[in-house]
C-alpha cells in the first residue's frame, strides 16, 4: 500500500495572537512543522503544541526560519553563513528542550518561507543550514523540496533527506513553487486541493501554473494552516487519500 505523511505549519503565533488552529490540525495532521521564534512562535507557544503533539503521536519538526517577526519569514534576506547556521542551531535545540519535556523529541527539520525559498538554489545558504542541524543534531532528517540545493548537500552531509510537496501551492514547470508575488500562486478551490493530493500521493505529477504535468515524488504533502478553512480541507485531503488506498503516517 502507498503511504504518505501530511504536514503542517503550527505554532504560528506570538502572545495573545495566533494564527493557526493547532489543536485541531494536530488531529489530522501526522508531522507538525513547529514555529522556533524566529518568524512565529514564542516559549508558551511553543510548548503548548510540543504537548499537544506529543499527546496525539504526531511527529514534532523545527521549522527554522531567517530572524524575521515583523515580515513572517517571507523577506529575503542575507546573513552570513556561520551567524546562519547558528540561528538555525538555536531554534532546532530551543524547541527541542519542550519536545522533550513533552516526552517527544524533535524528528526533523524544515525552512519556512523566505530561506525555504533560497536553499532551492543558493548553495551557501543551503550549505549553513545542513551546518546548524549537523551543530544541532547530525541525525536529524531534512524535509525539503525534491532536487534542492538543501537536501544535495544534507545528504552529502550524511542527513536523512525527505521530500516534500505542496498540494496548495502552484508549481513552475521546473518543479519549483510559484513566488507568493505572482497571482494563482496559491491554490484556493478545495477540490482542487484534494484532487492535486491525490495526484500527487498516487503518482507523484502534479499540474504546473502553465499547464504542463510535471513530476513532484514527496514523502510527505505540507497543507498550509493559516489558509482559510485549513482544517476542513486537511481532513478532506486525508479522508480522501485513506478512502483512495493510501496510508497516512509519518515519515519520521
Amino acid at each position: 500500500m502507498t503511504s504518505i505523511d501530511l504536514n503542517a505549519d503550527l505554532g504560528e503565533g506570538f502572545g495573545r495572537w495566533r494564527l493557526t488552529d493547532d489543536e485541531r490540525l494536530l488531529s489530522v495532521v501526522t508531522s507538525a512543522n513547529v514555529a522556533c521564534g524566529f518568524h512565529a512562535g514564542d516559549a508558551a507557544t511553543m510548548r503548548r503544541v510540543c504537548e499537544l503533539a506529543a499527546a496525539r503521536g504526531v511527529r514534532i519538526g523545527a521549522q527554522v526560519s531567517y530572524r524575521d517577526l515583523a515580515g513572517f519569514g517571507r523577506r529575503a534576506m542575507d546573513v552570513p553563513p556561520a551567524e546562519l547556521a547558528a540561528e538555525v542551531a538555536y531554534q532546532i535545540g530551543a524547541l527541542e528542550v519542550f519536545a522533550r519535556a513533552a516526552g517527544a523529541r524533535v524528528a526533523y527539520v524544515k525552512p519556512h518561507g523566505a530561506l525555504y525559498n533560497r536553499v532551492v538554489h543558493d548553495e551557501e545558504q543551503a550549505a549553513a543550514v545542513v551546518d546548524g542541524v549537523l551543530l544541532a543534531d547530525a541525525a536529524l532528517p531534512v524535509l525539503g523540496l525534491p532536487g534542492s540545493r538543501l537536501l544535495e548537500l544534507a545528504g552529502k552531509a550524511g542527513l536523512p533527506v525527505v521530500t516534500e510537496a505542496f498540494a496548495d501551492r502552484a508549481y513552475t514547470d521546473a518543479g519549483t513553487l510559484v513566488p507568493r508575488s505572482q497571482e494563482g500562486a496559491v491554490v484556493t478551490d478545495p477540490e482542487a486541493v484534494v484532487e492535486r493530493s491525490l495526484s500527487l500521493a498516487r503518482s507523484g505529477e502534479v499540474t504546473s501554473h502553465s499547464g504542463a504535468r510535471i513530476g513532484v515524488r514527496a514523502r510527505s504533502l505540507c497543507l498550509h494552516g493559516d489558509t482559510p478553512g485549513a482544517v476542513e480541507l486537511a481532513r478532506r485531503v486525508r479522508e480522501r487519500l485513506e478512502t483512495s488506498g493510501i496510508r497516512v503516517e509519518a515519515f519520521a
